[in-house]
């Protein structure tokens, strides 16, 4: 049934006019049509976002950027790294380079260092430069760090920012030092069995330090030395099955190391801060000693040792022939501070030399 708004019973509006509300009603959806128009015609708005061809800038957090696809940006060694303004495709929006720093790579940074640049360099064309504002840091300022007192003083590779201490405790890597004590008597038998053998450069062994100090080798600056691990397959096999053993670059290392009656070896610095050494105790006589940053521990058998060997240590052994060697196990495992980008980064720029 038809019906219209002068069935509605509304007083008169003077101020319009003719029927009651319907003049009113009639501007109101005037009004409202003019509005979405408006809202439907207006362009969107681009307030904070850059546009492409602006030139170059700096920028110091590159964590907050999209990674970068390689194929559009590859920084020179010769030049700083900065950050580039590139054009994607037709009809998408342009983005930013991720920035690292906008000083040059020092002229007196030692050939080393720059040598390790240019692998960060080549990695960040292949892959991206995104989480790599530490690792570029650090390289920039290894001869600095190499030139200071400090009892903290890794030699090849500072990454900044990262905390130390001298010894780290067991939540720190709990799944990994469960393993190895777990798998404590098999790696102690497979040791006892090489030891029985005889210590012989032939048989896989080799001497470490001025004196007294002899090493069984399962992994050598990130090697694999295949015939000491088929003298060890369980040991081996424990190895793998740590989820942040360094295997892939030349700072890890894994091994059993002995150190006989009257040695000590003092005063060293470990190359890197990205990482912690564990010892797993084999054989611990009680006049065996570690010193790290000026913090003593001694070792205990069956158990783990987490050690920031970057920080000034120094290892005593103070029994006497009776006692026999001091013995452990030791892998080194990552720092947990280090990222997982950073530490792919890392097995690039260490890539061992075969």
């Amino acid at each position: 049934m038809p019906w219209s708004l002068d069935l509605v019973p509304l007083p008169p509006c003077a101020l319009l006019g003719g029927p009651p509300l319907s003049g009113l009603l009639w501007t109101v959806l005037l009004l409202f049509l003019w509005y979405c128009y408006r809202v439907g015609s207006d362009p969107p708005s681009h307030s904070g976002m850059l546009k492409s061809g602006s030139g170059r800038s700096s920028f110091s957090r590159s964590s907050s950027r999209s990674p970068v696809d390689p194929r559009h940006s590859a920084p020179k060694a010769s030049a700083a790294i900065t950050m580039e303004m590139v054009e994607e495709e037709e009809g998408t929006e342009s983005y930013l380079t991720p920035v690292l720093s906008h000083a040059p790579f020092p002229t007196e940074a030692a050939a080393e260092s720059k040598k390790l640049y240019r692998a960060l360099q080549e990695y960040a064309k292949r892959y991206s430069w995104a989480g790599m504002g530490r690792i570029h840091k650090g390289l920039r300022n290894q001869a600095r760090i190499n030139d200071r007192p400090s009892i903290q003083k890794p030699h090849l590779f500072y990454l900044p920012d990262v905390p130390s201490i001298p010894f780290f405790p067991r939540d720190a890597h709990r799944h990994d030092i469960e393993v190895l004590e777990a798998s404590y008597p098999i790696i102690l038998a497979e040791f006892q069995a090489m030891y029985q053998r005889g210590i012989d450069t032939k048989l896989g062994w080799s001497y470490q330090g001025p004196k007294g100090q002899t090493v069984f080798p399962l992994y050598n600056a990130g090697v694999c030395v295949a015939s000491n691990c088929r003298a060890c397959p369980c040991t081996y096999r424990t190895l793998l099955s740590l989820r942040t053993f360094i295997s892939s670059n030349s700072l890890g290392s894994a091994g059993f190391w002995l150190l006989g009656p009257g040695a000590t070896l003092g005063g060293a610095y470990g190359p890197t801060n990205t990482r912690l050494r564990c010892h797993l105790g084999l054989q611990t006589p009680a006049q065996c000693e570690l010193v790290v940053g000026g913090e003593p521990q001694c070792w205990s058998e069956g158990h783990c040792l987490l050690v920031d060997d970057s920080f000034l240590h120094t290892i005593s052994h103070n029994g006497g022939a009776e006692d026999g060697p001091r013995v452990i196990f030791s892998v080194d495992l990552w720092h947990p501070n280090v990222a997982a980008a950073e530490r792919q980064a890392l097995d690039y720029i260490f890539a061992p030399e075969q």
